[in-house]
């Protein structure tokens, strides 16, 4: 009788990705241990799902660089990002794919803690994994591990658009500021902070569900990843063909973050979230909104931070502490490399 094989080894191998009996073992004691109970078509060529209504889907890789930060780590950071990305069409997300592109070498118990992340905020998003595909590359080949995602959803607050948002919109933002790229920065360049600073890496759609369920008035939603706020704005000016103006002394910036900015240069507009996003709401609804942000975790500092109008087209106007106005731009140059 053929004794039966185990996983061996510290560090993943290129036989680990060969198809062979080590892919297998690879699979089924580290894969399939942590996601058991999430995996849709376990052991087949395909899952086979089934979504009734319209469908949002985003793809997403990640490449972050460090794979563990303060707040989170590469296998949370691939789940919610796909997830929040189709959560900003309206959509819960019910099905995720995922390919993990791993170099030869990477340690089997980082990619075990990556796993152990994986499985707990997809279990959290309440989606299953349907199809999934695990590649081990030559040492050198990639920097450690590629993870690839694709969330699928039903659309559940439909005609979300940043192509159709009106002047005289209310403009909120869901959470702090530049946090995921503060402290993604400040750990690779290793910054002691001497704080309590975390990447905001959540998932979003809880937070908004209750902003669905009361009807809330909503034109566009966003997740300010890269480009930070900064971004968005001048998307969203540019697709509706309006003007936006946001007030400085509104904006919910920590006060590490505004550290790091002042030390580096880097204005926080421009750092990327996680776990925020950015709202544009019917005027008339905004106090409504924000009351039912603050009752939730992830939007317990929401604010209101400016308005749409007619005036300057296709700008994004910040509006000073000191009572000056200047436009805020589109990002520019390579920022922060390797965010997510």
């Amino acid at each position: 009788m053929m004794k039966k094989k185990s996983l061996q080894g510290s560090n993943i191998q290129l036989s680990h990705g060969s198809g062979g009996i080590q892919s297998q073992i690879l699979i089924t004691e580290l894969f399939y241990k942590h996601l058991k109970g999430s995996i849709v078509g376990m052991g087949e060529d395909a899952g086979i799902g089934e979504i009734k209504n319209k469908m949002a889907i985003s793809t997403d890789g990640y490449t972050i660089s460090p794979l563990f930060f303060p707040g989170g780590d590469i296998g949370k950071l691939a789940v919610c990002g796909s997830c929040n990305d189709i959560a900003m069409m309206g959509a819960k997300a019910k099905y995720l794919t995922a390919s993990f592109m791993i170099e030869e070498g990477f340690l089997i118990k980082d990619l075990e803690k990556i796993l152990e992340s994986f499985s707990k905020y997809l279990k959290e998003s309440g989606a299953k994994l349907i199809s999934g595909d695990t590649k081990v590359l030559p040492k050198g080949a990639l920097d450690k591990i590629f993870i690839t995602t694709t969330a699928f959803g039903e659309v559940l607050y439909p005609n979300l658009s940043a192509f159709k948002i009106p002047e005289d919109t209310a403009i909120l933002l869901s959470g702090d500021i530049g946090d995921h790229g503060a402290i993604i920065y400040s750990t690779r360049e290793g910054i002691d902070l001497q704080s309590n600073l975390q990447s905001d890496c959540a998932l979003l759609y809880p937070m908004l569900q209750p902003l669905f369920e009361n009807d809330i008035k909503i034109y566009a939603l966003r997740d300010a990843t890269r480009g930070g706020i900064a971004g968005v704005l001048n998307e969203w000016a540019n697709a509706s063909n309006i003007g936006i103006t946001i007030e400085e002394n509104k904006l919910p910036i920590k006060d590490e973050v505004k550290g790091i900015c002042e030390l580096l240069g880097f204005e926080a507009y421009n750092l990327a979230n996680e776990g925020m996003c950015v709202l544009s709401i019917a005027k008339e609804d905004s106090k409504k909104a924000l009351e039912i942000l603050h009752k939730t975790q992830n939007g317990k500092n929401a604010q209101m931070i400016g308005y749409t109008h007619n005036h300057h087209p296709k700008s994004v106007i910040l509006q000073t502490d000191y009572g000056s106005k200047r436009f805020l731009e589109y990002p520019s140059g390579e920022l922060l490399p390797r965010i997510c």
